[in-house]
C-alpha cells in the first residue's frame, strides 16, 4: 500500500477547522460512498450451485486449498497459484508446464490433510476433486467448513446430473474461473482444449471403434472405468468403445470372466500410485481368466496416466495420446 505522509500537528488542526464544515454540506457529498461503505468488485457477486450446495462470492477466494490432482491442475492452469496456501493428493507427476508454480505451493498432505492441518493454513475456499476430499467421518465434510466460515467447490464429475462429456469439462473450468474472477483465462483454455479434440476427431474421423476394457487396478475383481466418468466420453473420442460402459458409476468393480466375456481388443491402463505399469502388465498376461481374451493374445495394451482420465485440464490431451495408441495409423 502507498503510505502517506504524516502532516505537522499544527497543519492537521487547521486542515479539521477548515474541512470539518464543508464535510457536513449535502452538495459536498453527492456521489461519496458512506465511509463503511465497501468497494464493490467488478464481476462479483458471483452466485455457484454446486452439488447441491449455492454458494455467494462477494469476491475471489484468497487462501484457497486444492484436494485431489486434477483440481489442483484446473487452478494452475488458469494461473491462480498465488491464490492458494496448500495442496494435498498427488496421483502422478505434475506436468512440466505447471511445476514451477505447483512447486511454490505448500503440500499439506501426502493424500488428504486432517480438519486441523486444514485449518492451519487459514483457508477461504477448498476445492475437492473426489467425494472423499470432503469426507465428513474424517471431519471435512462441506457443512463443516460452511460452518467455520470456509467456502467449498467439488467437482462436477463427482455429482453429474447427466452424462459426463467434455462440456461438462467446460462448465468446470468456466466455473472456477468465474469464482476467481478470472472468465478471459478460462475462456482461452477452453478454446485451447476444443483445438485439440477438433484435431483428434479429424484424424480418426469414422474409424471402426477398437473394443476397449480399462484396468485401474484390483486382483480379484477389475476396477475399471465405467459409463459416468469423463473417461467413457474420452475412449469414444479416441476411436474406442467402453465394454464397460454400462456400469452405471465412473468407476465400479467387474470380474475378469465379465472382462474375458466381452473380449477386449486393447486393455487400457490407468498409471499411478506405487504399482508399476509393467507389474499391472505381468498381471493381466498371467491371469488365466483373460488368457483367451484379444488383447492378452495380441499384448495390445495402452496407458494414460490418471490425472488425464478425470475431469481436469489433461483430459484433452488424454484423448490425443489414446487415439494415437489405438489407431497409431492415423496419428503418429
Amino acid at each position: 500500500m502507498t503510505s502517506r505522509r504524516s502532516l505537522p500537528l499544527s497543519l492537521m488542526a487547521l486542515a479539521v477547522l477548515i474541512i470539518g464544515p464543508v464535510a457536513g454540506c449535502g452538495d459536498a457529498q453527492q456521489g461519496a460512498p458512506p465511509p463503511s461503505a465497501e468497494t464493490t468488485v467488478a464481476g462479483f457477486p458471483v452466485t455457484v450451485t454446486n452439488c447441491g450446495a449455492t454458494t455467494t462470492y462477494e469476491r475471489a477466494p484468497q487462501r484457497a486449498v486444492t484436494m485431489n490432482q486434477h483440481v489442483t491442475e484446473i487452478m494452475l492452469a488458469l494461473g491462480l497459484e498465488k491464490s492458494m496456501v496448500g495442496t494435498a493428493f498427488l496421483d502422478d507427476r505434475i506436468p512440466q508446464e505447471y511445476e514451477t508454480a505447483y512447486n511454490g505451493v505448500k503440500v499439506l498432505a501426502k493424500e488428504y490433510p486432517s480438519y486441523e492441518t486444514l485449518l492451519s493454513v487459514e483457508p477461504d475456499f477448498v476445492y475437492g476433486g473426489f467425494q472423499s476430499a470432503f469426507d465428513d467421518k474424517e471431519g471435512r465434510g462441506r457443512d463443516t467448513l460452511a460452518k467455520a466460515g470456509i467456502d467449498s467447490h467439488l467437482n462436477l464429475e463427482a455429482c453429474p446430473s447427466g452424462p459426463v462429456t467434455m462440456d461438462l469439462l467446460e462448465e468446470e473450468i468456466r466455473t472456477v474461473g468465474r469464482i476467481f474472477g478470472v472468465s478471459d483465462r478460462a475462456e482461452q483454455r477452453v478454446a485451447e482444449m476444443r483445438g485439440v479434440l477438433d484435431g483428434v476427431e479429424k484424424k480418426v474421423g469414422e474409424v471402426e471403434p477398437v473394443k476397449v476394457f480399462v484396468y485401474d487396478s484390483g486382483d480379484k475383481t477389475a476396477f475399471t472405468a465405467g459409463g459416468a466418468g469423463i473417461g467413457n466420453d474420452m475412449i469414444a473420442r479416441a476411436g474406442g468403445v467402453n465394454l464397460f460402459a454400462d456400469l452405471p458409476k465412473a468407476f465400479g468393480d467387474v470380474s475378469f470372466e465379465q472382462v474375458a466375456e466381452r473380449a477386449p481388443e486393447v486393455i487400457v491402463i490407468y498409471d499411478y500410485g506405487d504399482q508399476p505399469v509393467a507389474d499391472k502388465k505381468k498381471f493381466l498376461l498371467g491371469n488365466p481368466a483373460l488368457k483367451d481374451a484379444p488383447a492378452i493374445k495380441d499384448q495390445r495394451f495402452a496407458v494414460l496416466p490418471l490425472s488425464s482420465t478425470v475431469l481436469g485440464v489433461r483430459a484433452p490431451e488424454g484423448v490425443e495420446s489414446l487415439a494415437g495408441q489405438l489407431h497409431p495409423d492415423r496419428i503418429s
